[in-house]
């Protein structure tokens, strides 16, 4: 891999981790149409995906210190506890919201510890990820079609779903932001707080996917993978300004929620991945 391959891939990481036409899938095209070899490419992988990572925090930092500042909080005062018997009401907004994520972080987590060998063996066929590419296009049409009445908060219920649909989209070629941001818009949860919540559930499972790399890296040895720090640099600061440009485009797009578009790329992607790779 050369400094040019690191700037298109790094691109194409950081654009595609936010909208909803799936990361995994396109880095996995890009490697197949630039003839590079996914394997031994570890390093890489965790430069972009930290990168990434770097951008969301970047844009929504000031959601992020709102959610640290209030998990800091003391509990409610004992007459507030009194007016509200359910314990969901008897902690603030920070700490439900946070609660929020953990919930939706259950499904992936399992999949991760449980699944990781069989979904790795997925990448090795693009025939994969073009069935996925029409099923992320399938699931943001139904969004188009399909308006139910939404609602002003998420509730557990919606985040364990929610989750449920970002372990799913580990796949490669089913888009993790377009299977949270679909379902959520299939469950009547208003946009708004939908775009912020589907952005920041994922820096949790992608930290964690990066750190499981690097364990893999490290016990492969330096040998295992020759890119120079100069390729990754450049693949770094690729991905982290796509980053920051989708991740700012995709919250306006999900406001406006015309996700039909996005539904047509994916569609015309797969059809041409089945057909002619």
């Amino acid at each position: 891999m050369d400094w040019l391959d690191a700037l298109i891939l790094g691109i194409v990481q950081g654009l595609t981790e936010y909208l909803p036409v799936s990361s995994s899938g396109h880095l996995q095209i890009g490697h197949e149409l630039l003839g590079l070899k996914t394997e031994g490419s570890l390093t890489f992988d965790i430069v972009v995906h930290v990168a990434t990572v770097l951008s969301t925090l970047v844009i929504l930092w000031k959601e992020v210190v709102w959610i640290f500042r209030g998990l800091l909080d003391k509990p409610l005062p004992s007459a507030a506890v009194e007016h509200n018997t359910s314990w969901w009401n008897r902690i603030n907004d920070q700490q439900r919201y946070a609660l929020l994520i953990i919930i939706s972080m259950i499904p992936i987590g399992i999949v991760g510890v449980f699944f990781k060998d069989s979904i790795e063996e997925l990448f090795s066929s693009i025939k994969v990820v073009g069935w996925c590419e029409l099923l992320t296009a399938a699931l943001l049409a139904m969004t188009f079609f399909y308006k139910p009445n939404e609602r002003e908060k998420l509730t557990p219920m919606d985040a364990l779903i929610i989750g449920l649909a970002q372990a799913c989209a580990v796949l490669p070629g089913l888009s993790r932001s377009g299977s949270t941001i679909g379902t959520g818009l299939l469950l009547g949860c208003k946009k708004e707080t939908l775009a912020q919540f589907s952005f920041l559930m994922v820096i949790p499972p992608i930290l964690g996917e990066a750190l499981l790399t690097a364990k893999d890296f490290m016990e492969a040895g330096p040998g295992a993978d020759s890119t120079s720090s100069g390729v990754l640099a450049v693949g770094f600061v690729a991905a982290f300004v796509s980053g920051c440009f989708a991740c700012k485009a995709m919250i306006e797009l999900v406001k406006r929620a015309k996700l039909i578009w996005f539904a047509v790329y994916c569609a015309i992607v797969g059809l041409c991945v089945l057909l002619f790779l």
